[in-house]
């Protein structure tokens, strides 16, 4: 079984592309905090997620660098030749689920501290009961 579970926060902005054959896919990396080590001291995990066609659009239209997601998928491994001839290998999270667990950056945030919902509200005697 290959199967994963996480929650952490992307490092950057998504990055939305297309094969060759027109399949989107969208690349993101996940800020994952691993539980505390013997020394005290909180650890984090980079981890690089690729996502696929109608899932990807979503995550490149609603994830900022910043936001906070939970990713259900699998671990999937890959290599390739790099240009100076050598062999890389890639291990990369393939999530089949992504859920949005904040969007909005710090400065949307900002704004609506910024509004004054009092001004908003209506006055009690403009209503006809």
């Amino acid at each position: 079984m290959n199967k994963v579970f996480l929650i952490g926060n992307l490092t950057k902005d998504p990055e939305l592309s297309t094969t060759n054959n027109g399949v989107k896919f969208c690349k993101f990396t996940l800020a994952v905090s691993r539980n505390y080590s013997k020394d005290g001291k909180r650890e984090t995990d980079f981890l690089n997620v690729v996502v696929w066609r109608a899932q990807a659009d979503n995550c490149a239209r609603y994830l900022k660098k910043g936001s906070k997601a939970a990713i259900s998928g699998s671990i999937q491994t890959r290599n390739y030749d790099a240009n100076d001839g050598s062999r890389r290998y890639v291990t990369e999270i393939a999530a089949d689920e992504v859920q949005f667990l904040s969007t909005k950056n710090e400065e949307e945030r900002d704004e609506l501290d910024d509004v004054d919902f009092d001004a908003l509200r209506p006055i009690d005697e403009d209503l006809p009961f």
